[in-house]
């Protein structure tokens, strides 16, 4: 069997991958947005002293990081939708929209993992960095924010570009709630040509040219904002 790719470069074809493109990205950029705003302060609190601080933290990314994605999807999709309650809700008109949902899951997935991420950078920092920030005088706050999260941010990159990526490839997670994404794209050509291997592969090519280029710019935000890490020559 000789693979046909001719049936890809339709308009009306070319048009449903951008379109699942555009999709992707939206995902892709929002969830990991608000995944990253609210890691921040809960890997302070994770890093807490009080059982009564860290441990709903640690609670949540032990659940979050312990259960698959596509389960948290179909519990927030069609899971909530059973409770009178929540259909009752203000919020119902944004819970019943797929996008919101998909979103929703991508974000507190990466909240949790990025959280344990970046609560382990600051356990590491150097306890010399604590002191000598202390010695002049520095609030906690100001400790936090001047010394420990820089630092923690900086030095978490290359695990973060790794969740970056594994949340480019959770994204095609969405199809399965209707969306239409890159791997929705695909689906939706299969289903209309009968041609399994076409559409996906070309799905596959996006997400690894999506992937490069993620790499590459994380390459480069290392090199710059981790280049005191690395060894002096003499």
């Amino acid at each position: 069997m000789m693979l046909d790719f001719t049936m890809l470069i339709e308009p009306d074809n070319l048009k449903l991958y951008a379109d699942g493109l555009l999709t992707t990205l939206k995902l892709l950029l929002v969830s990991l947005a608000c995944g990253l705003a609210v890691s921040v302060p809960l890997a302070v609190l994770r890093v807490a002293r009080s059982p009564l601080l860290y441990g709903p933290v640690w609670l949540y990314t032990y659940v979050i990081r312990g259960t698959p994605m596509l389960l948290q999807l179909y519990l927030i999709y069609y899971g909530l939708s059973q409770f009178a309650v929540v259909r009752d809700s203000l919020a119902w008109p944004l819970l019943s929209e797929a996008s919101f949902c998909a979103t929703l899951a991508l974000a507190i997935n990466t909240c949790a993992y990025t959280t344990e991420m970046l609560a382990g950078a600051i356990r590491a920092t150097s306890h010399g960095e604590v002191e000598a920030a202390k010695s002049v005088g520095m609030s906690r706050a100001t400790l936090y924010r001047r010394i420990l999260l820089p630092s923690a941010l900086r030095r978490s990159l290359p695990a973060y570009s790794n969740e970056v990526v594994m949340m480019l490839h959770a994204t095609s997670l969405a199809s399965t709630v209707t969306l239409l994404d890159i791997t929705g794209a695909a689906d939706r050509l299969y289903s209309t040509y009968y041609m399994p291997f076409e559409p996906f592969l070309a799905a596959a090519l996006i997400y690894l040219l999506l992937t490069w280029g993620l790499v590459r710019v994380f390459r480069k935000l290392e090199g710059r904002y981790l280049a005191y890490l690395a060894p002096r020559s003499h």
